[in-house]
């Protein structure tokens, strides 16, 4: 008995630890219960915290924040029920034991949920602080104040009065030109040096104003630095509402107000009020000591000019040796201290007279500059435009007019060089006759460009563009001032300050030139106002103007140069015929306008540009137009006809550009009568420059266009029939193709004049015949998309002498050496870029190598994109010596990429590393992508890394030598969290330079 009874208590507690397990298994273990639930309280207490801050700190730079906060709200509005509840249990019978058991299983989901999101919140966190870190101040070129006492000094100054408490707003002011931009933007960069330890600012903000400057500008300007989304329709109150809800949410931060004409509303604008918001402090520059008042500014620093031995070393930097040569130093001197220690006086005259020997020019150059007496304008005439006037006396012949001609554009405009060069042609003064080319009288307007900016009187435009000039407020304001007061060039300037209706009473019978461009015009003068000797019109960039009205016109019987470019208007009048003096007549992207008036009386006609436009077909009296030398007709989606017999009348025409227009050209024997073909252009016996798109059965390629040899420039264009692109190929084709594809023709020049850019687009197109001609073999830019018998177009061809540039996209080709071997000679000698895009067949380009037998001698920029079956970039074996010129490498969505490099013969005459100058590299969407290199490879000269989807790279090419030239590395934190280090170089070492995502 006592034995059953033992079997039967075995086997009772047996299945109670059993069902005792299975119960807790799907409820919940009731001992932990109260240890979970107090961890849940607490960690869902650290959880909102986070979302305080986060909420408090997002700026939407960093995506999934958004999401992140509104599951934290959702997972809050789940648990606070549950809390109820079980708070409630707690005051029943046995503390609702049977509740609370029940209840376990859902406390353990809800810390499980919590936590996750805790750890998704704290990677979020880390991302947007390390984004937060590198945006907080953005480094400004500037020239360095290290060595001029003064300027160090009022930098000290103002650095402490930053850490001040009393001081919120600071007013730097003195005399145009001064250097008080200079000083501001070493004190940014100063920030930006301690930004990296301690940072004293969360922010900072720089704005630069005009004299003019339009409130919704600057709110832009400042929401975009804060990665603020802004829309078009969003008013300005509502724009200011957002910035100062957003601003309120830094801990502190600066903005900095440059070149401050007037007064600013801080309320209209959205700045919280430094007296109201600590956190924020404000440092504005400005000429006048009235705008630091009206600004109610705390502390004002004046800014003096440089004392006598601080100018020196100024003007002898500039000057340059011979501002110390025996019998000009005292001249040297004396014109130094009639610059009046103003550094841009200072600037521009040591580099008008540098290298400049003779005693002589010297006292000249001192005896103009103690002679010129200007006016007063806001009282710094006799430190600032006595100089600047003297550099301008200085100018000989028609470059006087050219920088006066300048000063029509608005302050702080980047200049295009092209259509300044187009309307110093029409206005006369470039120094040209008949017989010279477009080409020459490019270059000499380039050559004129550069002396301009040896004077110091224009400079580069944004970024440093090589194609774009500016002209400082402070010159600008000079010639202004000269061109108003000369009679033969006396100028109404009245460019960027946005009017929305011309004062007619300024326009007068005096005035020679006349700018309105870039305003928010609605209508012109519906009357004739006599402006009888005015040259120069210039109305572009008024988007809103719509009318030129009939009558307006009339009173500019000697217009050259009309400027109605990116305005909506639909037609121009009939009253345009009696301008019979316009040499240039400007209507780019007036993309409403769909038809011209007869232009046969426009006899003196040079330029006209109708590229954007809607024009359906050419005005009347075109092919009357003997002196007109470039037309631009590109991107003319309209235009689908040309007269015959029209283009060969056009004697002079020298440029047409007629890319991207819906006009196809071909052969006569190709088209009905009544439309211009191909055959007609070889009547242009000055005909240098050529954009036209081809129909595919013309194929420039042989014999029947011997004048085609006359092209200096061109972009010959052959399409065949259309083909289906998938819809994701064809977008990343283009911006794939951005790089290589044309541009309007005068803007696609370069800075120095080269005419030498010979492009040939061929696409769907079978080039399986036999091909040859002069246009392929001078091509430096050739693009091949969607095109069928690659292989037999290099094969007929042969060497490329000329070829810089090679795009080949969207094809099943697979390339192959011919006859198994390697071509003996480089086809390519001088190739420069290549670009590869979707070609579904390749395996490498090491296929391209053998075809054409590649040295990449020259190779500078190496893009290849959606080459699904790709497996790797090159071997090694191919080559002996390294690829010394490339710098760049874009690899992207090429999902079987397992290696950059590879060396299949485990030997390899080739030094370390392959590409030993590589500065930047783009991955994106390389998910089997492991190595860059070999493992003993190291890049010393690599600046950039961006990285986008690429899980399985997990090191870098990197040493602590090279990790020196490292300026940024982008890419996703959960790959930068699993990248390996080295021992001489850890995450923590490139940290600063991880700047997240790279988006590109």
């Amino acid at each position: 008995m006592e034995c059953v009874i033992a079997c039967l208590s075995s086997a009772v507690s047996s299945f109670s630890e059993h069902l005792c397990g299975l119960i807790c298994s799907k409820v919940g273990n009731p001992f932990t219960f109260k240890s979970n639930y107090s961890h849940l309280q607490q960690e869902l207490q650290r959880l909102n915290d986070l979302k305080s801050t986060m909420d408090r700190d997002h700026d939407e730079s960093v995506p999934g924040v958004n999401d992140w906060s509104r599951n934290v709200e959702e997972t809050g509005c789940k648990v606070r029920p549950m809390q109820a509840k079980i708070e409630a249990n707690k005051e029943r019978c046995c503390g609702g034991f049977k509740n609370l058991f029940l209840q376990s299983r859902e406390v353990v989901k809800a810390l499980k949920e919590v936590r996750r999101l805790e750890v998704r919140g704290n990677c979020l966190a880390n991302l947007l602080a390390a984004n937060r870190q590198a945006r907080a101040v953005e480094l400004m070129p500037v020239e360095s104040i290290d060595h001029q006492p003064a300027a160090s000094k009022n930098l000290a100054t103002i650095m402490n009065l930053l850490n001040d408490d009393a001081v919120r707003t600071i007013g730097v002011w003195g005399k145009g030109g001064i250097g008080k931009t200079t000083l501001v933007k070493n004190l940014n960069n100063m920030l930006k040096d301690a930004s990296s330890t301690t940072p004293p600012f969360s922010f900072v903000i720089w704005i630069t104003l005009s004299r003019d400057w339009d409130l919704k500008s600057i709110q832009t300007q400042i929401a975009r630095r804060l990665n603020m989304k802004v829309n078009t329709e969003d008013s300005t109150e509502s724009l200011a509402a957002r910035l100062c809800e957003r601003l309120k949410r830094e801990e502190k931060f600066l903005l900095l107000l440059d070149d401050v004409w007037k007064e600013i509303d801080l309320d209209a604008l959205g700045i919280p009020r430094p007296e109201d918001h600590a956190a924020c402090k404000i440092i504005l520059t400005t000429r006048f000591l009235d705008v630091c008042r009206g600004m109610k500014t705390d502390k004002e620093i004046a800014i003096h000019v440089l004392n006598d031995d601080e100018a020196w070393k100024l003007f002898c930097k500039n000057a340059g040796e011979a501002a110390i040569l025996a019998g000009v130093e005292t001249v040297a001197r004396a014109i130094t201290k009639e610059c009046g220690g103003l550094p841009l006086a200072i600037n521009v005259m040591g580099t008008s007279m540098r290298k400049k020997t003779s005693k002589h020019l010297w006292e000249y150059a001192l005896k103009e500059l103690q002679s010129s007496v200007p006016h007063n304008i806001y009282g710094v005439e006799d430190r600032v435009y006595k100089p600047l006037k003297w550099s301008y006396d200085s100018l000989r012949g028609n470059i006087q007019s050219c920088f006066l001609y300048c000063s029509l554009y608005p302050e702080d405009f980047s200049i295009d060089i092209g259509e300044l060069v187009q309307c110093w042609l029409g206005e006369g003064l470039l120094d040209v006759d008949e017989q010279q080319s477009y080409e020459d009288i490019y270059k000499s307007g380039v050559a004129l460009v550069e002396n301009l900016q040896d004077c110091c009187l224009l400079e580069n435009g944004d970024g440093g563009r090589s194609r774009t000039v500016k002209i400082h407020d402070v010159v600008r304001d000079v010639a202004i001032w000269i061109a108003s007061s000369d009679d033969k060039c006396k100028s109404l300037v009245q460019s960027g300050i946005g009017l929305s209706k011309i004062p007619e009473s300024k326009l007068t019978e005096s005035l020679k030139r006349i700018s309105f461009m870039d305003n928010e015009l609605t209508a012109l003068p519906d009357r004739q106002i006599a402006c009888p000797g005015a040259s120069t019109l210039l109305v572009q960039n008024n988007r809103p103007l719509e009318i030129v009205p009939e009558e307006f016109l009339l009173g500019f019987q000697s217009l050259r140069v009309l400027n109605l470019s990116e305005t909506r208007i639909q037609r121009l009048p009939l009253s345009l015929i009696h301008l019979g003096e316009l040499r240039a007549l400007l209507l780019s992207k007036c993309v409403r306008l769909n038809e011209l008036p007869p232009v046969g009386r426009l006899s003196k006609l040079q330029v006209l540009d109708c590229s954007y436009t809607n024009i359906k077909e050419l005005p009347a009296g075109l092919e009357q137009l003997s002196n007109l030398r470039e037309l631009n007709l590109s991107c003319t989606d309209g235009l689908k006809t040309f007269r015959a017999g029209l283009v060969s009348r056009l004697s002079s025409l020298e440029i047409l550009d007629m890319r991207d227009s819906s006009y196809r050209w071909c052969l006569k024997t190709e088209t009905n009568e009544g439309k211009a073909t191909l055959e007609e252009l070889g009547c242009l016996e000055r005909l240098i420059g050529l954009m036209v798109d081809l129909t595919g059965s013309t194929y420039p390629f042989s014999e029947y266009a011997p004048w085609m040899k006359r092209l200096k420039s061109f972009r010959i264009s052959v399409s065949g029939v259309p083909c289906y692109v998938p819809c994701y190929v064809w977008t990343d084709l283009l911006f794939f193709m951005k790089e290589v594809s044309g541009v309007p023709f005068m803007n696609s020049f370069k800075k120095d004049g080269n005419f030498e850019e010979r492009e040939v687009l061929l696409s769907r197109l079978d080039l399986s015949g036999k091909l040859s001609g002069w246009l392929l073999t001078y091509a430096t830019i050739l693009v091949l998309e969607s095109c069928k018998g690659l292989n037999n177009l290099f094969d007929s061809v042969g060497v490329f002498v000329y070829l810089k540039s090679l795009s080949i996209s969207s094809s099943n080709v697979r390339f192959r050496p011919p006859g198994g071997c390697c071509a003996p000679n480089d086809l390519l000698p001088n190739l420069e870029e290549l670009y590869l895009s979707s070609l579904y067949c390749l395996e490498s380009i090491s296929e391209l190598v053998g075809t054409l037998g590649l040295k990449f001698s020259r190779l500078k920029v190496m893009k290849v994109l959606v080459c699904q079956k790709l497996k790797y970039l090159l071997s090694c074996d191919d080559f002996t010596q390294p690829l010394e010129k490339l710098e760049i490498i874009d690899l992207q969505m090429c999902e079987d990429l397992n290696d950059m490099f590879i060396h299949s013969s485990g030997q390899t005459s080739m030094s370390n590393p392959v590409a030993p100058n590589l500065r930047e590299i783009h991955l994106k969407r390389l998910p089997k992508l492991k190595t860059l290199s070999r493992q003993e490879e190291t890049w010393q000269h690599l600046e950039h890394i961006y990285v986008e989807e690429c899980k399985s790279l997990k090191k870098l090419p990197l040493n602590e030598q090279s990790a020196n030239t490292l300026k940024e590395i982008r890419g996703d934190m959960e790959w930068w969290k699993q990248l390996e280090w080295g021992d001489d170089v850890t995450s923590s070492t490139l940290q600063p330079l991880f700047k997240g995502p790279s988006y590109y």
